[in-house]
């Protein structure tokens, strides 16, 4: 839902709000977004500041522009594993001696739309978790987990305190089941008023942004997460062996 904030430009706004859409996957790689036509019916908006708002997207290398077929979204071009031993934040953080806090920035059962649902490979309309935490290390924020859980592999997880209990280790004693594996993909972004804000970094500042897919054991995913960390407060370091 698009909502108008004052003393914000509202061609801003129109940047986050589509930034949203990208980064949420309602607006899906490769396809088109809606037209400018669409865009203002939709937001009650004047053309001029639709297209100033695109336009910024446009040169942040979220859209691109293609003359007589539209805008659409720009598919990353790096996938890279960072490694072949999956640990949690907790674990690692745990591993090195860092001490850090888990704040629950939001929760709730809702439907899944369509890329939720193809994620987590349920219907569309099916219910899952959403769970939103904001992890600090001495004081500044350094990563939002934005965890999407499938309420049939992992019943009753929307009970649980996540400020005090790592969620690997409750969907494990939860289902009986081990952690199996996870697929990532990374791309850089900017993070957007409201991940800006979480992330205490200005909307325009560049994070990094992991989409993941977390399986159990037995097959089956249990957790899509989308995972954002300012670029000025985290690195990723990545051990490969060369095979023989």
């Amino acid at each position: 839902m698009f909502q108008k904030y004052e003393g914000v430009p509202l061609h801003v706004q129109v940047a986050d709000f589509a930034r949203d859409k990208i980064y949420s996957r309602e607006w899906g790689v490769n396809e088109p977004i809606p037209s400018e036509h669409e865009l203002m019916d939709m937001l009650h908006l004047s053309r001029g500041t639709v297209q100033k708002g695109i336009r910024a997207l446009v040169d942040e290398g979220l859209l691109v522009q293609q003359r007589g077929r539209g805008t659409f979204v720009v598919k990353p071009v790096v996938t890279n594993p960072s490694g072949n031993r999956l640990l949690s934040f907790a674990e690692s953080m745990k591993a090195r001696g860092v001490e850090y806090t888990t704040k629950v920035v939001a929760k709730r059962t809702e439907p899944a739309k369509e890329a939720c649902a193809h994620a987590l490979g349920i219907d569309k309309g099916d219910r899952y978790f959403y769970l939103a935490r904001l992890r600090s290390v001495q004081g500044k924020p350094v990563m939002l987990i934005e965890s999407h859980l499938n309420l049939q592999q992992v019943p009753g997880i929307d009970k649980i305190d996540f400020e005090h209990q790592p969620l690997f280790a409750a969907v494990e004693q939860s289902t009986g089941h081990s952690i199996g594996r996870s697929d990532q993909v990374y791309c850089a972004c900017v993070a957007g008023k409201m991940r800006g804000h979480w992330l205490e970094c200005d909307e325009k500042a560049p994070v990094l942004n992991t989409e993941q897919w977390v399986t159990l054991d037995n097959g089956h995913v249990f957790e899509w997460d989308l995972v954002w960390m300012p670029a000025n407060r985290c690195q990723i370091s990545v051990r490969t062996n060369r095979m023989h």
